[in-house]
């Protein structure tokens, strides 16, 4: 009998590959609570925006995230209604809240430069 719940070998290491990035995982894990935009990324991680849209752009492809146009910004977030939202959920339970720097970014007024 086969188990649906499984993620098959391909697909598991293509996840974690994208996972095996720091700046990824630590966008997911922001992304699990929280919708951001570019803009908030690029802040947290004092990236360009290329890259970070790069980042997103991956997440995007194997459908780990979705983007919502908000007036002249696009914002991120975890696309819960993936197939492989199950696993990923698994994984980013077993590292710590990222949310601190969410908050250090509404301290510092850039958490709403965008909106």
């Amino acid at each position: 009998m086969l188990n649906t719940d499984v993620v098959n070998i391909e697909k598991a290491a293509a996840i974690f590959k994208l996972l095996g990035d720091r700046t990824r995982l630590t966008m997911m894990k922001i992304l699990e609570n929280n919708d951001c935009c570019v803009c908030e990324f690029v802040e947290i991680f004092q990236a360009s925006q290329p890259s970070i849209s790069q980042h997103l752009r991956k997440l995007r492809d194997i459908g780990l995230v979705e983007e919502e146009r908000r007036g002249q910004w696009i914002f991120y977030s975890m696309n819960k209604e993936n197939e492989f939202f199950p696993f990923v959920q698994q994984v980013l339970s077993q590292i710590p809240n990222q949310d601190d720097k969410l908050k250090q970014l509404e301290e510092n007024g850039s958490r709403i430069s965008c909106c």
